[in-house]
């Protein structure tokens, strides 16, 4: 059954057209992914297809009489309470709770914040029957307990899905095709064959295909004008000669322009950063509470080292941003200390973003207090894809995601060496994220990552500190994955009969096996420790190995012979010690989840 049909859709904004002649239907069971650059018209598209604005070209035929559900990037909540908004049926109630709305339940809809209320209007959605749903960016503000059980509803849903997500998890998850916006066109990718399959791999695979049957395509082009430029350069007897239409067809071929890049270069991310000494940031017994006695963090410990890659992970509302918030100064604790090392400067991508005057242009905000952008500024623009046109345009024309790239350039700007990123990836397209994972990798400053994009957090951070909601915070064993089997497992477990008071929740890392001690090193010392001890277990072990060799070829010589034994007793023990230090630390890396293979 269709349910929607568009075909030859247009659509463009001041200055830029989006695209032209896309087309798309959705029949009941096709769970359709749309992916794209920022700016490339996404949710422009959701909002045609929706019938919430009018294309400038094309049409949109639904289905008769089918329901179809739309969750807006911003949705407008109805005046009343959360309760309201949902229903009074038991099923809105559930619902909330598991979208982590259930606390603010009979708080009024206009006392929301945005991904608040992003939450409430996903939750009443999803609480009715439709027919179809079009859904842009449905898990921004969500966490990873509320993604996962989101990801499984989608996964079941048998109506027809259009979604607009950078989730690659829930991509690969949910979708079995994928309808790209690349340069003003679109192109519908799924997996070839009887099987189902993922849209999200036969997107990547197409795309691969595309760009290399596109540079081929460029390459013999080239020879073929090289071919008829020489033919035309002949002497002018044999040009008098030549067809008029084979020399127009040449030059034609000549002057042709191989297709312009979606985006100039890489994203240039490496703006530097200034030396970071020794001394990172040291949390000492830090804890906070709200003005009204609220706890949201208990005393605990942590020590942020020079090259460390720690994500915080919890449900909503358990204190990650806060924590963000104490380490960069915004917040000041109700007790402990934060000891932040004299090179330290830090960087804060928050989640809200900067304060960006939304009437600036792209230009002037880059400038800043200089007035006009300078030939520096305008090369960083460039960098981060702001070109041409681009940097003229107020920032109120920008997408979303538009504007967290120019955030994110703010924020680098300033060459900190160290980086608190809070939700980084709402909003930025796969290029970007995949970008911003790269220069993470060579990065040598310390980054602290709140997230719920798992795969973000898979390929930045080597250790999680979970907070678990009551004031508790410890790191945790496996990631986010290990985090998220900890949690599925405690939700299976019986309610204990008592509960703890937050006070007694925080500890600092998992016990040392064996003997019940808690290990006061840091995962970054445990790290370089580690190598350490590799390195003196092979110098060790080479020595014993070159003595025993020398001791075989001593021949008859008693006197070298006893004293090669003795230097290679004391090479063994030697070995010996460095593989008992070796094995200590691999137990302390095993305890904090560390991989040693």
């Amino acid at each position: 059954m269709i349910l929607v049909d568009a075909q030859g859709l247009a659509a463009s904004r001041p200055n830029r057209p989006l695209f032209a002649d896309v087309s798309i239907t959705v029949e009941d069971g096709d769970r359709i992914g749309v992916v794209g650059l920022n700016g490339s018209g996404k949710t422009t598209l959701l909002r045609i297809i929706s019938g919430e604005i009018e294309p400038e070209a094309g049409v949109v035929r639904r289905g008769r009489g089918a329901r179809i559900g739309v969750l807006a990037q911003l949705p407008v909540l109805p005046e009343g309470s959360v309760r309201d908004a949902v229903g009074h049926e038991w099923r809105g109630e559930a619902m909330l709770d598991r979208l982590g709305m259930a606390e603010l339940i009979d708080a009024p809809t206009d006392q929301l914040s945005g991904g608040q209320r992003k939450r409430v209007a996903l939750a009443a959605l999803l609480v009715q029957e439709w027919e179809a749903l079009i859904l842009d960016e449905p898990t921004n503000h969500l966490d990873l307990d509320a993604i996962a059980y989101l990801e499984e509803w989608l996964a079941a849903y048998t109506g027809g899905l259009l979604l607009v997500t950078h989730d690659r998890h829930v991509l690969d998850r949910v979708t079995t095709k994928v309808l790209e916006l690349d340069r003003g066109h679109a192109y519908l990718h799924q997996p070839v064959g009887w099987h189902a399959g993922s849209g999200y791999a036969a997107y990547l695979a197409a795309r691969i295909e595309r760009e290399e049957q596109a540079a081929t395509s460029e390459q013999v082009r080239r020879n073929l004008a090289r071919t008829e430029l020489a033919w035309l350069r002949r002497g002018a007897p044999a040009r008098s000669t030549k067809p008029k239409a084979r020399v127009d067809a040449a030059k034609a071929l000549i002057a042709q322009r191989p297709q312009a890049a979606a985006r100039a270069g890489e994203l240039g991310l490496s703006l530097g950063s200034q030396r970071l000494g020794s001394k990172g940031v040291e949390l000492h017994d830090v804890a906070f509470a709200w003005p009204d006695g609220t706890p949201v963090l208990s005393p605990f410990e942590h020590a942020l080292e020079p090259g460390d890659r720690l994500g915080i992970v919890g449900p909503n509302g358990a204190g990650k941003s806060t924590l963000l918030d104490l380490i960069d100064g915004r917040l000041e604790p109700v007790s402990g200390t934060i000891d932040r090392g004299r090179t330290v400067k830090i960087g804060y991508y928050d989640q809200l973003g900067r304060d960006l005057d939304l009437s600036q242009r792209v230009r002037d905000a880059v400038a800043g207090d200089k007035g006009a952008p300078s030939l520096e500024d305008n090369a960083l623009m460039r960098r981060f894809w702001f070109d041409g046109d681009a940097q003229f345009a107020p920032i109120s024309t920008l997408s979303g995601g538009e504007r967290r790239r120019l955030q994110l350039l703010l924020t680098l700007i300033e060459q900190p060496n160290v980086l608190l990123l809070d939700e980084p990836t709402n909003d930025l397209d796969l290029d970007t994220l995949r970008a911003l994972e790269e220069f993470l990798d060579d990065w040598p400053g310390i980054a602290v990552v709140v997230s719920h994009d798992r795969v973000f957090l898979d390929r930045t951070v080597s250790e999680v500190l979970a907070l678990d909601g009551d004031g508790g915070a410890r790191l945790v064993r496996g990631g986010v994955a290990g985090w998220l089997a900890q949690r599925a497992e405690r939700a299976a477990r019986p309610a204990p009969m008592r509960a703890q008071s937050p006070a007694t929740k925080a500890v600092a890392v998992p016990p040392a096996r064996g003997v019940g001690a808690v290990s006061t090193k840091s995962p970054s010392t445990i790290r370089r420790q580690l190598g350490a001890a590799e390195r003196d277990l092979a110098a060790a072990t080479a020595a014993a190995d070159e003595i025993a060799a020398a001791l075989g070829a001593v021949g008859n010589d008693h006197a070298e012979l006893t004293r090669l034994s003795d230097r290679l007793a004391t090479a063994h023990a030697a070995v010996g010690e460095a593989e008992e230090r070796w094995l200590a630390l691999a137990a302390d890396a095993e305890d904090l989840g560390l991989d040693v293979s």
